[in-house]
């Protein structure tokens, strides 16, 4: 690795980042739609299939619009399915062709859970996702439900697999150094498989897809309202939504709190940078914005302690000690073990291929051992290179949780005004039209239709919002852990594949036409179907 310093070309290291970021980001927009998607309309053929069942228990009469409705949220999620499939492979071949040193290096833990997406998830999406779309009249209603629900399943067990994969990367547990072999060993599976920020991550990411699936259901319902078409499959539908986005959102603020511990324990750099925060100590704010904070609030988001302590960035470049008394090495300090762990590693092999006693191997080891935990700041030239770009995570922070509780709000006005929910909806209604959002001649209905058209406006704004908040968090997720690859293990510049950055930059603005290419078809024969509308069957 120490050769490697000397042959890469530097911009490839910039372009290979900036590729894998553009494939991330578009990939991105896409699965989140579909997880969101896969939950609503597993619920709405959740009432058809309940339909059938009243029809048995009672006679009851079929109502078939809850499987024609079904049918219409499964087309727009098989579009959106499609195209995140698409990007998804590309996103995992990058690994091979732009940072082939890190997959070498990490490959025995960082390959097995993408193996277990690809043989066990992605199979079962597209096994049961056949059964989904084509067979409503071949197999029986509850095995068709089953499907539907499976389809959604898979593509959640898929997410956490890949999930698994990023937490390592952002807290490697479950391995050991192999100084034979050059490589990280996995050492236990169900380490890195269950590990609590693995947990953590998993449930925030696809709890926070649910919103944008909500926020997209309500949009395309409340465009419907305003056309003063399929008014039942809106209003039904934006029930539905409500209750998804309001749980979704309130879940998400809460999997965030316990993501935002687990960085300040394992990432306490993150942790400053998104707070901006130089100087840290005890009773520490959480600024809303630079000169407006809530005193105690990032104490108490990093240690649930109103008087905890949260180290800044330069507590962190020059060492500081820990509430529990334990010695925090300065980066500095860090990077001169590191490099002993580097040096060991060299004797080590050198004396073994000389034919070296074991005592003098053990000597090696017992160095490389001590000075392992640092083995990455060994690469580190500046101190300073371990500090994330501060104002990228600082106001990508406050755009991910602000817009949060935008979507809290929301949901939770619709929810009144949907379910007509008594005096809520009245109270919420009058209030409104008190501070001139809703019209005085409104301010007593209770159907959700009373709301003016531009609140119809204002749903479909949400939802490029949606994705904007979404794509912030991953932004604080991986900005934040910069300059590391694996956090403390290996930097960007030593995981790069030593390929030439012209080639890495051609091929990136071939991936940004075809990508942007591909959002522009879905979106165009997304909006073609939404116009199309859901295909209404006789009444059974």
């Amino acid at each position: 690795m120490n050769d490697l310093l000397l042959t890469i070309d530097n911009s490839s290291i910039d372009w290979a980042r900036a590729q894998f970021a553009l494939t991330a980001i578009y990939h991105w927009l896409f699965v989140p739609l579909t997880l969101g998607l896969a939950l609503v309309m597993a619920i709405v053929e959740t009432c058809w299939y309940r339909s059938l069942q009243r029809h048995q228990v009672d006679g009851t009469p079929v109502d078939t619009f809850w499987r024609d409705a079904a049918q219409f949220w499964q087309r727009l999620f098989g579009i959106n399915f499609a195209m995140g499939v698409a990007t998804g492979i590309i996103l995992e071949f990058e690994f091979g062709t732009n940072w082939s040193n890190y997959s070498w290096f990490v490959g025995d833990i960082f390959g097995a859970p993408l193996a277990i997406e690809g043989i066990v998830a992605f199979f079962m999406e597209s096994t049961f996702v056949a059964i989904m779309y084509f067979g409503w009249k071949k197999v029986s209603p509850g095995f068709h439900l089953a499907s539907t629900w499976l389809t959604g399943l898979g593509a959640t067990i898929s997410a956490w697999w890949i999930l698994v994969a990023n937490a390592w990367m952002q807290h490697p547990v479950g391995c050991a150094f192999n100084p034979d072999t050059m490589r990280n060993e996995m050492v236990s599976f169900f380490d890195v498989a269950l590990s609590p920020f693995a947990v953590g991550k998993f449930f925030h990411t696809v709890i926070s897809s649910w919103i944008i699936g909500a926020v997209f259901v309500v949009a395309v319902s409340c465009w419907y309202l305003m056309k003063r078409r399929e008014i039942r499959l809106a209003k039904e539908s934006i029930k539905i939504a409500a209750i998804v986005g309001l749980i979704a959102a309130l879940a998400a603020g809460f999997t965030g709190h316990i993501s935002g511990q687990q960085v300040a324990q394992h990432q306490p750099m993150k942790m400053a940078a998104i707070e901006g925060l130089y100087d840290g100590g005890y009773d520490q704010g959480l600024a809303l914005v630079p000169g407006i904070e809530v005193p105690y609030a990032l104490s108490i988001m990093a240690t649930n302690d109103p008087h905890g302590f949260v180290p800044g960035i330069d507590d962190i470049l020059n060492g500081y000690t820990t509430p529990d008394g334990t010695e925090e090495p300065s980066v500095t300090e860090k990077m001169a073990r590191g490099k002993k762990a580097i040096a060991a590693l060299a004797d080590y092999r050198k004396a073994k291929a000389e034919g070296a006693s074991d005592a003098m191997l053990t000597t090696h080891l017992q160095e490389l051992n001590e000075n392992m935990p640092y083995f990455g700041y060994g690469y580190v030239k500046d101190k300073h290179d371990v500090v994330p770009p501060v104002w990228l995570n600082f106001w990508a922070f406050r755009v991910m949780v602000g817009l949060g509780c935008v979507f809290i709000l929301y949901f939770l006005v619709l929810c009144i005004l949907s379910f007509r929910i008594p005096y809520l909806s009245v109270i919420t209604r009058r209030l409104l039209a008190t501070i001139g959002i809703l019209p005085e001649t409104h301010a007593d209905q209770h159907d959700i239709q009373g709301l003016p058209d531009w609140h119809y406006w204002l749903a479909i704004i949400l939802v490029p919002l949606a994705y904007i908040a979404s794509e912030s968090g991953w932004l604080v997720a991986e900005f934040g852990r910069q300059p590391w690859t694996i956090q403390d293990m290996l930097p960007t510049w030593v995981a790069i594949s030593d390929i030439e950055g012209f080639s890495v930059a051609l091929t990136f603005f071939l991936f940004l036409f075809l990508f942007t290419l591909m959002l522009c078809v879905e979106i165009n024969i997304l909006i073609k179907q939404i116009k199309r509308g859901p295909e209404y069957s006789v009444s059974e």
